[in-house]
C-alpha cells in the first residue's frame, strides 16, 4: 500500500502544458507561475544552457521577486542562479552555480560573492547549486533538513548516490582544468592530478614538456591564468578536501596522501587559498560518523 507523498510539487512555466527540455525531453507544467501568488514552501528556479534566454523573460524575473518574501525556501540548479542574480535576490550573498558560468555570474553580478569550487551553498533562506547533478546533493541535504538523516540516508540509498559526497563540496577537480585549451597541457595537467605525491617543482614539470622551465612558466600561466606551483597547490588542496570530506585520516596522512610535505604545509596552503584550515574544513564538511569511508 503506497503512502501519502511527504512533498507536493507542483512545474510552474509561463503557461501549463508540455515544456520541451534543452535536451529534447518534454516535462508537463500543471500551472501557471503566474496563478500562485502564495503557498509555496520550497521554490526549485532551473537553469539552461541559454543564459540569455533565461535572462529575457521579464515577466519571469518580477514574478520570483515578488514571490521571493513569501517562500520558505529559494533555490536554483545550475544557471537558475542568473535568474536570481538579475532579480536582485542575491545582492550580498555567497553563491554557486556551474562553474563553467561562475566567471560570468561573477562578471555580471559585482555584488554578488560567487564562489566556483562549491557543489551547494547556502546564505541565508537563499540555496545555489553548480552543475545538473549537484541539485541532487541539495535536495538530499533539504529532505535531511526537513524529515531527519534517516529518511535522507533511504533516499540516496535507493538512488544509488551519496547522501553527502566525498570531497566535501567541490567541483574544484573540473573548475581546475577548465582553462587548459592545449591537449599536451590538459595531459600535464590530468598526469599532475594522479601523481600528487610526486616531485611537482617547475622544473620536474618542464622535463615532462620538453621545456625550459622558464619558456614552460611562461607556457602554463598564459594558457591557463596561473602559474605551475599555484596549479599543483590547489590540485593538492582538492585531493585533500576529498579526504578531509569522506575519510577519518589524520591529518598527517591526508597531507601525505595528498602530496603535502606535513600537516604544516597543508594547514598554510588551505589558509592561503580557502580562508580555512583543513581541520575546520573537515568540521564543516565532513562526514559524520554513520557516513564516514574507510579509507584502504
Amino acid at each position: 500500500m503506497c503512502s501519502e507523498p511527504v512533498y507536493l510539487i507542483e512545474v510552474l512555466a509561463a503557461k501549463p502544458g508540455p515544456i520541451t527540455t534543452s535536451c529534447g525531453l518534454q516535462i508537463i507544467a500543471t500551472k501557471a507561475y503566474s496563478e500562485i501568488t502564495d503557498g509555496i514552501d520550497t521554490l526549485i528556479i532551473a537553469g539552461s544552457p541559454d543564459v540569455d534566454c533565461l535572462l529575457c523573460d521579464q515577466a519571469l524575473q518580477d514574478w520570483i521577486r515578488a514571490i521571493a518574501p513569501r517562500v520558505r525556501r529559494l533555490v536554483s540548479v545550475c544557471t537558475g542562479a542568473f535568474l536570481l542574480a538579475e532579480s536582485g535576490l542575491l545582492d550580498g550573498l555567497k553563491v554557486t552555480s556551474h562553474w563553467d558560468y561562475c566567471a560570468r555570474l561573477a562578471n555580471d553580478y559585482p555584488s554578488v560573492t560567487v564562489e566556483p569550487d562549491r557543489i551547494f551553498l547556502r546564505d541565508g533562506f537563499i540555496s545555489t547549486s553548480g552543475g545538473i547533478t549537484s541539485g541532487i546533493d541539495l535536495a538530499l541535504s533539504m529532505v535531511e533538513e526537513d524529515w531527519g538523516s534517516e529518511l535522507a540516508l533511504l533516499v540516496a540509498r535507493y538512488l544509488v548516490v551519496f547522501l553527502k559526497r566525498p570531497g566535501g563540496q567541490s567541483q574544484f577537480s573540473a573548475y581546475l582544468t577548465s582553462e587548459a585549451t592545449r591537449p599536451e597541457l590538459k595531459d600535464l595537467q590530468a598526469w599532475i592530478m594522479l601523481h600528487l605525491t610526486e616531485d611537482l617543482r617547475v622544473e620536474a614539470l618542464a622535463e615532462r614538456m620538453f621545456m625550459s622551465p622558464r619558456n614552460f612558466a611562461r607556457f602554463f600561466l598564459s594558457e591557463t591564468g596561473m602559474t605551475p606551483a599555484k596549479f599543483v597547490e590547489m590540485a593538492r588542496i582538492d585531493a585533500a578536501r576529498h579526504y578531509l570530506g569522506s575519510t577519518k585520516l589524520s591529518m598527517d596522512a591526508v597531507a601525505d596522501r595528498s602530496g603535502f610535505a606535513d600537516s604544516e604545509r597543508m594547514r598554510r596552503a588551505f589558509i592561503r587559498q580557502l580562508g580555512i584550515n583543513p581541520q575546520n574544513y573537515r568540521d564543516r564538511f565532513g562526514l559524520s560518523e554513520s557516513y564516514s569511508i574507510r579509507a584502504a
